[in-house]
C-alpha cells in the first residue's frame, strides 16, 4: 500500500473528534520515513528538552536541536565506515538517550537495526546476530562487547560502535570505535540522504515472549509511521509536557509511544525500577507507559500504608474505598461504560445515575481525606497512564479510577507495531482494551473453522491493519502461518467484541488450560482475582490434562508477617520448600498457613464475575522465588513465561496431582 493510500485509509472511518487530532500530525503526513520527523520537530521545538536522564553520571540533558544534531552525526559517521542502506546493524542495548540517537541514527543511514536488551542470555544475542546477518554491531559497553567478543569471528560483524566513551579495546581484529569517537567522524563527513518509503525495512525486533525460538519480526517505516500518525486519536499531549520511560526503549510497544510523545515536543525522561517510584514524585510526569505490573506495585504500596493505619483509621478508609466502589459501578452504568452492563435499560441507567449522585457526596469525602495524598505517589499531574503488554486486573483498574489516575489500556503485539486498540478518554470501558486505531481491523472467529462470530461472543482474535508487519525474517513458513492470504494476522489471543467494537480479552489460546472434563479454562482472568489478595504477591495456574486446577504461588511474605503478628503466630519455623534466592525463614506447609491461603484463593475465585465451579483451585504449592526478569521467569515486560515456570517446578507440578 502507498503512503497515499495508507494518508486516505487513516481518513477513513473515523470521528470528526479523530479528524481534528490527526490534523495536529499534519506535517508528518507528507513525509517517506521515520528519520524525516527529526529536522521537522528539530525547527519546530528547538530548544525544548526532548531527552533528560537524571540517573547518568553527570545527568544528560538533550535539546531537539542537539537530538537532530547527533543523529545526523551518528548516521554520518556509519557511512563513513562503510555501511551503506538495507545494512542491518545489531543494537544491543538498555534505555538511554544514547540509546535513541543510535536506533535513529542508524535508520537516518538508511540501515536496519536488529534490536535487543544488553541484558538478554549470550546465546540469544548471538542468534541475532547472527540471523539479522548484522555487519555491524553497537553495544552498550564494553562489557556486553567482551560478553560476545569470542564469537564474533565466525560472523560476518566488522564494525563495533560502544554507546560509551570507554576507551576501545585493541587486541581485536575487528573495528572499535566508541560513541565520541563515531561522532567526531560524523562530524567530519556529511551526511548522504538515503530515499526511504513506507515499505523500506526499519527494524528488526526479535520476540523472545513466552514460547519458542525468538523471531525477528520485520516492522517498516510505514508500520511505524502508522503508530505515530494515528496515536494523536488517543492522546494530544502540548509542548513541554514529560513522559517518564521506564520500559524497553527496544520493545515495539515503549518504541512507538516514544516516537510519537517525541514528534509532539514531549520531554523524555529515563528512569528504572529502583528509582521509579521517588521519580515519579519529583519529576511529576504527564505521561507514563508501562505494563501492569507497575500499576499492581503502586497498588500494593498503597495497600500497605493502609494496613499500617491504626484500626479506626483503616475501618474508614475501607467504607470510603468500598463506597467509592459503588459509586464508580454506578457511574459507569449511567454512563453507558460499564462492561458488566452493557444492554442496560433508560431505567437501569437513570437509577444508576440516581445512585451516583447519592453516593458522590461520600466519593468527594474520600477524595479530600484519602485519594489526592495516594494520588501524590504517582507525581500528581498525570494526564493519562497507558498501560499495554499484558492483561490489567479490574481491582487495579477500579482503584485507579477511584483515586482519579486515569489508565488507558491498550492491546497489539509486536508482529503488529504493536498498537491495534486502546481505550479512549471520552470512551474508557474498564475492563477493555478499547476500539481499534484508525484504519486497524479486528475479527473474531470461530479457532477452529475460522468462520467469523457474532458480535459478544469469545473467538480468536484475527488483526488487519497498516501496523502489521511484513513478516518474520527469513522465515517465510512462520510467516505463511501467521498472516493469511487476505492479510489477516493470527493475534493467537482469545477474545470478543462489545457493540460499540471494544476488544475484550479473555486470554491466550495457547495457555488455556484443558481438565480431564474437556472444559477449558483461561488462567488470566482467575490469576488476576486472586492478586487481590494481599498475601500473594505472584501466582500461576498449572493443570492441564488434570482433574483440576492447581497454582504455584508466590507469597508477599511482609503481609505474611503482618498477619501472624495479629494471629500471635510464629514463622520462624524451618522452611520445608527450597529456595533459590534468600527467604525468611517460614514454615509455609504449616496448617495455618495453608489454611489462610486455601481461605483466600476460595474467597477470591468464587467473587470473580462469571464464576464457574471448574475455576476452583485445587491443589497449591507457596514458593519462595520470586517470578523475575533475572531468573528468567518473565519477558522483560514481565509476563510470567509459563512453559520455562513450568519446567523449573516440574516435580513440584507433578507432586500436586498425584
Amino acid at each position: 500500500m502507498s503512503k497515499t493510500q495508507l494518508r486516505s485509509t487513516y481518513l477513513s472511518n473515523i470521528s470528526e473528534r479523530e479528524r481534528l487530532a490527526l490534523k495536529r500530525l499534519a506535517d508528518y503526513t507528507q513525509i517517506d520515513a521515520l528519520p524525516e520527523i527529526w529536522p521537522l520537530a528539530a525547527k519546530q521545538f528547538g530548544n525544548t528538552v526532548a531527552l533528560y536522564n537524571p540517573h547518568a553520571q553527570p545527568e544528560v540533558v538533550i535539546t531537539y536541536t542537539q537530538l537532530l544534531e547527533q543523529i545526523q552525526k551518528f548516521a554520518a559517521g556509519l557511512q563513513a565506515l562503510g555501511i551503506k542502506a538495507g545494512d542491518r546493524i545489531s543494537l544491543i542495548s538498555d534505555n538511554s538517550p544514547r540509546w535513541f540517537i543510535a536506533d535513529q541514527g542508524i535508520m537516518t543511514a538508511g540501515a536496519v537495526d536488529a534490536v535487543r536488551s544488553s541484558q538478554a542470555e549470550r546465546e540469544e544475542l548471538l542468534f541475532i546476530v547472527a540471523n539479522s546477518g548484522s555487519t555491524a554491531l553497537v553495544v552498550e559497553d564494553l562489557k556486553t562487547f567482551n560478553k560476545l567478543q569470542d564469537r564474533l569471528n565466525d560472523l560476518p560483524v566488522e564494525l563495533i560502535i560502544l554507546l560509551s566513551d570507554e576507551a576501545p579495546p585493541q587486541d581485536t581484529p575487528l573495528k572499535v570505535l566508541n560513541f565520541s569517537q563515531l561522532i567526531e567522524v560524523g562530524a567530519n563527513n556529511t551526511l548522504v540522504p538515503v530515499k526511504q518509503n513506507y515499505e523500506t525495512l526499519a527494524t528488526l525486533i526479535y520476540t523472545s515472549g513466552t514460547t519458542g525460538k525468538p523471531k525477528g519480526v520485520m516492522l517498516t517505516h510505514g508500520n511505524l509511521m502508522h503508530q505515530l500518525l494515528t496515536m494523536g486519536t488517543v492522546v494530544q499531549p502540548k509542548v513541554g509536557d514529560v513522559a517518564l520511560s521506564i520500559l524497553p526503549s527496544w520493545h515495539s510497544y515503549e518504541r512507538t509511544v516514544e516516537y510519537f510523545l517525541l514528534s509532539q515536543g514531549c520531554g523524555q525522561v529515563y528512569t528504572n525500577l529502583r528509582s521509579v517510584k521517588r521519580d515519579l514524585k519529583e519529576i511529576k510526569p504527564h505521561y507514563m507507559v508501562a505494563v501492569p505490573r507497575l500499576w499492581e506495585s503502586i497498588y500494593e504500596g498503597a495497600q500497605k500504608q493502609f494496613r499500617e493505619q491504626p484500626a479506626n483509621k483503616l475501618r474508614l478508609i475501607k467504607f470510603l474505598l468500598d463506597t467509592s466502589e459503588r459509586y464508580i459501578k454506578a457511574r459507569r452504568i449511567a454512563e453507558g461504560l460499564s462492561l458488566d452492563n452493557l444492554d442496560a435499560s433508560a431505567t437501569e441507567r437513570l437509577a444508576a445515575r440516581i445512585q451516583a449522585s447519592a453516593l458522590l457526596p461520600l466519593h468527594i469525602l474520600g477524595e479530600k481525606l484519602v485519594y489526592a495524598k495516594v494520588r501524590e505517589a504517582t507525581g500528581g499531574q498525570i494526564k493519562y497512564v497507558i498501560s499495554g503488554g499484558g492483561a490489567l486486573p479490574k481491582h487495579i483498574d477500579m482503584f485507579f479510577e477511584i483515586i482519579g489516575v486515569e489508565i488507558l489500556q491498550g492491546y497489539g503485539l509486536t508482529e503488529t507495531s504493536p498498537v491495534t486498540n486502546v481505550r479512549r478518554p471520552w470512551h474508557n470501558v474498564r475492563g477493555s482494551s478499547g476500539p481499534t486505531l484508525p484504519a486497524t481491523e479486528v475479527k473474531i472467529v470461530n479457532p477452529e473453522t475460522r468462520q467469523p462470530l457474532p458480535v459478544g461472543e469469545r473467538g480468536l482474535v484475527l488483526l488487519r491493519g497498516p501496523q502489521v508487519m511484513q513478516g518474520y525474517y527469513q522465515n517465510p513458513e512462520a510467516t505463511a502461518k501467521a498472516i493469511d492470504a487476505e492479510g489477516w494476522f493470527d493475534s493467537g489471543d482469545l477474545g470478543w467484541l462489545t457493540p460499540q467494537n471494544d476488544l475484550v480479552l479473555t486470554g491466550r489460546a495457547k495457555d488455556t488450560i484443558v481438565l480431564t472434563n474437556g472444559e477449558n479454562i483461561e488462567p488470566q482472568p482467575i490469576e488476576d482475582a486472586c492478586l487481590r489478595s494481599p498475601y500473594i504477591d505472584q501466582i500461576m495456574l498449572v493443570g492441564q490434562d488434570q482433574r483440576s486446577i492447581g497454582a504455584l504461588i508466590v507469597p508477599n511474605i511482609e503481609a505474611l508477617e503482618k498477619w501472624a503478628e495479629t494471629q500471635n503466630v510464629d514463622l520462624s519455623r524451618p522452611n520445608e520448600i527450597v529456595s533459590a534466592s534468600p527467604s525468611p525463614k517460614i514454615d509455609l506447609e504449616s496448617k495455618m498457613i495453608q489454611d489462610l491461603f486455601r481461605k483466600e484463593l476460595n474467597r477470591e475465585v468464587q467473587n470473580r464475575p462469571g464464576y464457574r465451579l471448574d475455576d476452583r483451585i485445587g491443589p497449591f504449592k507457596l514458593i519462595l522465588e520470586p517470578f523475575s526478569i533475572e531468573n528468567g521467569l518473565m519477558t522483560q515486560t514481565l509476563k510470567i513465561r509459563r512453559h520455562v515456570v513450568a519446567e523449573r517446578y516440574r516435580d513440584i507440578i507433578d507432586g500436586m496431582f498425584v
